[in-house]
């Protein structure tokens, strides 16, 4: 640690939270194949799977919000073990469930732990001496981690066994076990001071700020959910094309990780957040109007490049304002709850008024819950060379 008890970005580090993040996201970002072994094992409906689904999902959230405070404090290596633990004796419970109700109870497990992981992990990111670059390296890794979880899973259900991808899983919750020993901790006081203009006191969010957090990763989460079915809709593309456009926009959207630091040094932090969540809703609903496969895999692109950006511009802005990271374990448990939520709000839009009010509709989402994001952008610009946690002390305009 550095003077002001701020943890360097060591190799050990960024393993530790890259670890954590990814498998407190683990949940989220592979459900689509654990909601396919779901219905593939038990013969449920879609609407059955999508309830032992959202049952994990809510798990994490409520759980990732109800630890944000403990997890402004030291023990935080601690706290991410025992959730692995519980995550980790979740997945086998799903692994060997042999009926839906002990399938529920073990995606309760599960998803009570990954927001153990979650919350202490990213915390842990508020605790390094540059909050930009932390963010962003742990994003990217987390991306291609994730990568490989969603090829892995699949694959070890397909060829060994219905289930096994739930043992998988609960493999990486014990190699994550050693990694997670570098996690940066939290300090002993956890005062940070009032930050009145990002709607928070002492790392506490106001409730605007979280319902703006949740908002936004709803419509994010639930347009993604639905963007292959749009693209086969309304381009022509096969199914094949849609998927290969959205993995590609997927790795390409690693550049939005690496911009976002590079444009908010340059242009100001709220500028380049302001710029980043502009483009965002307009690609957004460019890609839900579009019946051009060329227009549809520029929007595709153009939007998760800018989402990566405006995420890591958020969490930086958080971990600026409050160093025990507890204000970005909060927003990160906003932001679970939103990505539970957002598959069954936009199926209904879109069931209700249609794929054109559906691009309004996401586009307008977008820009009204990134409002109260930006006023906490405002804050962090104030706090960067106040605190001292980033280079932006010369350039920063916002």
């Amino acid at each position: 640690m550095n003077a002001r008890g701020a943890s360097a970005l060591t190799f050990g580090v960024a393993v530790a939270l890259i670890a954590g993040v990814t498998l407190g996201n683990g949940g989220a970002n592979v459900m689509p194949v654990f909601v396919d072994d779901f219905a593939t094992r038990f013969g449920l409906s879609d609407s059955g799977a999508g309830i032992v689904a959202a049952t994990q999902l809510m798990a994490t959230a409520v759980v990732t919000l109800l630890l944000a405070k403990r997890a402004a404090r030291p023990g935080r290596v601690r706290m991410t073990r025992l959730g692995l633990a519980l995550a980790g004796a979740g997945f086998l419970g799903a692994a060997a469930a042999v009926d839906p109700v002990t399938l529920i109870l073990a995606n309760l497990a599960l998803g009570a732990g990954l927001g153990a992981v979650y919350a202490a992990a990213m915390a842990a990111l508020a605790a390094t001496d540059d909050a930009d670059k932390a963010s962003a390296v742990t994003i990217c890794g987390v991306v291609g981690v994730t990568a490989l979880l969603i090829m892995g899973v699949p694959a070890a259900n397909h060829d060994v066994g219905e289930g096994t991808g739930f043992l998988l899983m609960a493999l990486c919750c014990l190699a994550a076990w050693p990694l997670v020993r570098r996690l940066p901790d939290g300090p002993a006081t956890a005062d940070t001071g009032p930050v009145g203009r990002a709607g928070t006191t002492a790392g506490k969010p106001s409730v605007v700020l979280l319902l703006g957090t949740a908002l936004l990763w709803t419509v994010t989460q639930g347009a993604w959910s639905y963007a292959s079915v749009l693209g086969r809709q309304h381009t022509g593309m096969s199914h094949s094309a849609v998927s290969t456009v959205l993995a590609i926009s997927s790795v390409v959207a690693l550049a939005g990780a690496v911009v976002g630091p590079v444009a908010a040094r340059r242009f100001g932090r709220m500028r380049s957040m302001a710029a980043f969540v502009t483009a965002q809703a307009l690609a957004m609903a460019l890609l839900v109007l579009t019946h051009d496969p060329v227009l549809f895999t520029v929007a595709a692109v153009l939007w998760q490049a800018c989402q990566l950006a405006v995420l890591v511009q958020m969490l930086a802005a958080a971990a600026l304002i409050d160093p025990t990271g507890r204000l970005v374990a909060s927003l990160s448990g906003a932001g679970a709850l939103g990505t539970g939520i957002g598959p069954l709000a936009v199926g209904a839009v879109l069931d209700a008024a249609g794929a054109d009010v559906l691009g309004i509709v996401l586009a307008l989402g977008t820009a009204v819950a990134s409002l109260p994001l930006l006023r906490m952008t405002v804050a962090g610009t104030a706090a960067s060379p106040e605190k001292g946690l980033a280079p932006f002390s010369s350039t920063e305009t916002g």
